[in-house]
């Protein structure tokens, strides 16, 4: 008999966690166990339910599910998280591995490959859809995007900026303080050769993060 895969889900939406609740419990191996509609209630409830696999969602209100990842994997360095995510982006999706998940999956993709993904994680193999695998090794190889030699607070901070957050509400979303938040500005400004939020907004536009 194959062992049961335990699951949690995190989207801010109710039906699409519905959906991604039938989608999986279609496979006899796999439970879904609990679900939360933010980061900060996946990084309070995943050590109540110590799910096998984390499902999440990068936008969300709040924290997100970059800064999410990043705080959950920091506490639990067993966590195995697949990222499931509008966004087929290979920023997105190089940000995700690099911060620790086992696998990114667009919304757009096959359901099979939800399901394989959630699978490979608790094999400890990683999973990415071949479109976005396709993206991120022609993204490597040309080189030429410096958001990719951002760490994942950084990443997380530049994208709230490009959303248009102001520092104050920066700092409260991430918990941190605004002196803390003005001096990652200053190490953005530095390592993507930016001058100004007009420019920080373009870069986020030319790599996708935001819609134009």
């Amino acid at each position: 008999m194959e062992t049961l895969i335990s699951v949690m889900l995190v989207d801010d939406h109710a039906v699409v966690r519905s959906g991604l609740r039938r989608l999986l419990e279609q496979h006899d191996n796999i439970n879904v166990i609990a679900e939360a509609e933010s980061g900060e209630q996946a990084y309070q409830l995943f050590g109540k339910f110590m799910p096998d696999v984390l499902v999440m969602d990068i936008s969300m209100p709040g924290m997100g599910g970059l800064e999410a990842l990043r705080r959950i994997l920091s506490r639990y360095h067993h966590a195995k998280i697949v990222i499931f995510s509008m966004h087929e982006n290979a920023t997105f999706a190089a940000q995700a591995l690099n911060s620790g998940a086992m696998g990114y999956v667009a919304k757009s993709s096959e359901a099979q490959d939800l399901v394989q993904a959630v699978n490979n994680a608790t094999q400890g193999k990683s999973y990415l859809s071949t479109t976005l695998a396709q993206k991120v090794a022609l993204q490597n190889s040309y080189d030429d995007n410096p958001v990719q030699k951002l760490t994942a607070r950084e990443f997380e901070i530049f994208r709230l900026l490009a959303e248009g957050k102001v520092t104050e509400g920066i700092s409260t979303t991430l918990n941190i303080s605004p002196k803390t938040v003005a001096n990652y500005q200053t190490i953005l400004k530095q390592k993507l050769g930016i001058t100004s939020p007009v420019e920080l907004l373009r870069l986020a536009i030319k790599q996708g993060l935001i819609e134009s």
